[in-house]
């Protein structure tokens, strides 16, 4: 079938929706020519181009994580005969399943075998319906892409109607090797600020980024999170899972409260760093008789800040949120790929364990806990301290932030990328290994520091060199095969300690 006669039959063609192909597929195509692509486009590929046969593949995640590029650039990876056979559907929500049926129903009659439909989601009866793609169509030979950004949509159906008949790829999580590669931009310090979406580009991708402030990071928290869970919960089952959420949403309130639980997540974060600044002494130095008034001086702004965390938190708690609420977000949130939690465990209390939540995209946590800094310290209190002191809490809570969320992305990213092995934190009564890997096959781990420091000393690795603590360490979980510190400098070796370059360890995962 050559192009020619694809637009001869294309303007013939009586579409109920918006149904791209020929020349107009090819110029809505064409923007992604010299995009870099996502690692994750292989298992596109495989589906696209090997055999393949009964099931669907559903491309979903949070909004600007790639999707639509994905499809684009698959596309152009067709061959010309394929590409005549392939057509672009841009769902939306005044669409109906009835009406895609009868479009797929043309284009199967014509000759088309590769069928993306964008934001399929948008639709009130996907849900219900959506086994029709993958028992009328899939079944007799068509490739049918899904995307959409109501992840929990998907959820919902892959459960329901395309159990075991669909191929799921999410896209919401962008690890650090994909920032720099595909969008050209380097550096840990710029992925804590921006990292999360496929927006900020250098030369690759748009130029803009939802999280370079509070309002834009707010936005997007409003647009693709809390109302995709709500239009999820809304189409699903006719409204029927709600379960306890019901009553928000009857009043209008659910977005907003989802909107608290994010907020307050990444509030509770920001309250633990000044915790452990106070802990650690870090706003003020050393304590000697010198310095003790000016540490004094400093503690007290710390605390002070500390209460200030808790009284803005109370004052912007506008609505009650129960730990029934708190617990089903949270649901949501680990489906739609938001949240993932990472394992603190003790020594010696063994039977104690709990949780880290770390937020898979920094960009939006940072922005937020920045905020609420820059909030804490218009307080009058605080503005009675000369610039210099003003100045030297702001960077300190700051570089305290950004250091935090450095450990926190090493684990992730460890976690995800090591999924034979046992990735956790490790709390000792003093002090703590910021990450273990364990290999419970061989009965062996490796024990690690992540400092955000360009700089190496020998007091950043006492706890991995604790013959006390290594001790209990290889009596609970196998010999230590190696001891490391993660930092921002250069690879290089000192005392035996192995020093990784942040940017260095996370490409090479």
């Amino acid at each position: 079938m050559n192009l020619n006669r694809t637009l001869r039959k294309e303007k013939n063609l009586d579409f109920k929706t918006k149904v791209i192909v020929g020349n107009r597929l090819k110029s809505l195509v064409s923007i992604t020519r010299n995009y870099k692509k996502r690692e994750c486009i292989q298992m596109l590929r495989d589906y696209i181009f090997e055999d393949i046969a009964d099931k669907v593949f559903i491309l979903y995640g949070l909004r600007r994580t790639g999707k639509t590029t994905l499809i684009r650039q698959i596309i152009l990876e067709l061959s010309d005969s394929d590409f005549n056979k392939a057509a672009f559907i841009q769902v939306t929500s005044r669409d109906s399943l009835s009406e895609i049926d009868e479009d797929l129903r043309l284009l199967e009659k014509n000759g088309y075998k590769y069928v993306f439909l964008d934001e399929v989601t948008l639709m009130e009866d996907f849900i219900e319906g959506a086994s029709l793609f993958s028992d009328i169509y899939a079944s007799s030979g068509m490739k049918i892409i899904l995307s959409g950004t109501d992840s929990l949509g998907f959820a919902f159906s892959k459960e329901e109607q395309l159990y075991d008949r669909c191929i799921m790829l999410h896209t919401t999580f962008i690890p650090y090797r994909e920032f720099e590669n595909v969008l050209g931009i380097y550096g840990i310090d710029e992925y804590i600020r921006y990292g999360g979406t496929m927006s900020l580009g250098g030369i690759n991708y748009n130029a803009s980024t939802p999280f370079s402030n509070i309002k834009d990071t707010e936005e997007y928290i409003n647009t693709s999170i809390a109302k995709n869970i709500q239009h999820s919960l809304k189409m699903y089952q006719y409204g029927g899972h709600f379960r306890q959420l019901l009553d928000l949403y009857e009043k209008g309130e659910l977005t907003n409260v989802i909107n608290r639980v994010v907020e307050d997540m990444n509030h509770r974060f920001t309250k633990s760093v000044v915790e452990r600044i106070t802990a650690n002494n870090l706003l003020g130095d050393r304590v000697d008789p010198i310095n003790i008034r000016k540490h004094m001086e400093l503690d007290k702004v710390t605390l002070g800040i500390k209460n200030m965390l808790d009284i803005l938190n109370k004052e912007e708690q506008s609505i009650d949120i129960s730990d029934v609420h708190m617990t089903q977000i949270k649901e949501y949130l680990a489906i739609l790929d938001l949240i993932k939690e990472i394992d603190l465990e003790y020594l010696p209390e063994v039977n104690q364990k709990s949780k880290i939540i770390v937020v898979t995209q920094p960009g939006l946590r940072y922005a937020q806990a920045e905020a609420i800094v820059e909030n804490l310290l218009l307080d009058e209190k605080f503005q009675e301290l000369d610039i210099q002191k003003r100045t030297r809490i702001l960077e300190r809570l700051l570089s305290e932030i950004r250091g935090r969320m450095m450990e926190d992305i090493v684990l992730l990213e460890t976690k995800l990328a090591k999924k034979d092995k046992h990735v956790f934190k490790l709390q000792f009564p003093i002090g703590e290994y910021d990450m273990v890997v364990q290999d419970p096959k061989t009965l062996s781990c490796e024990i690690y520091e992540i400092k955000y420091s360009k700089e190496r000393t020998r007091e950043q690795y006492r706890h991995i060199n604790d013959e006390e603590k290594c001790a209990m360490t290889t009596h609970r979980y196998g010999t230590i095969t190696a001891r490391y510190v993660i930092y921002r400098g250069e690879n290089a070796e000192m005392d035996t300690i192995q020093y990784l370059n942040v940017e260095d360890y996370l490409k090479s995962l």
